[in-house]
């Protein structure tokens, strides 16, 4: 017996992956408040946990540095919610009971980190000064 060829020698490379090409993508600029409200006993209260950890990590945390991430944990039973406070009036709630971490960065990427200007490059010629071994060079 041999084993059928699907068209590809790689295997997918999977869950982790893609999360972490997301948060690749992820920029905090627009943000200012982050709250992820979640209740400990509640079925899906790992998926906020999980999204907390990830957007905690250091790079995400670099691309805007007054942004407050914060957890509120309660005991009321209450499904998971991400609350995102954004710096131009407006805020964006995730309920996260019945996304998985991965939908939610997607959702992420797809509304706020959609929404970063670009800054313009400006390009200044100076003159510089010519180097001694360009005069030498000259005067030969």
């Amino acid at each position: 017996m041999s084993i059928s060829y699907s068209g590809t020698f790689k295997r997918s490379t999977g869950i982790i992956s893609a999360i972490s090409k997301q948060l690749k993508l992820i920029n905090l600029k627009p943000v200012k408040r982050i709250k992820v409200k979640f209740d400990p006993f509640h079925e899906k209260a790992r998926v906020a946990r999980h999204f907390l950890y990830t957007i905690n990590s250091p790079f995400v945390q670099d691309t805007n540095l007054s942004c407050a991430i914060r957890a509120d944990v309660v005991c009321d039973r209450s499904e998971p919610e991400i609350k995102v406070d954004l710096i131009d009036s407006g805020s964006i709630r995730f309920l996260a009971n019945n996304l998985t971490v991965l939908e939610i960065l997607q959702l992420f990427n797809k509304h706020i980190s959609s929404q970063v200007k670009e800054e313009e490059v400006k390009v200044i010629q100076t003159k510089t000064a010519k180097t001694s071994f360009q005069k030498a060079k000259k005067q030969k």
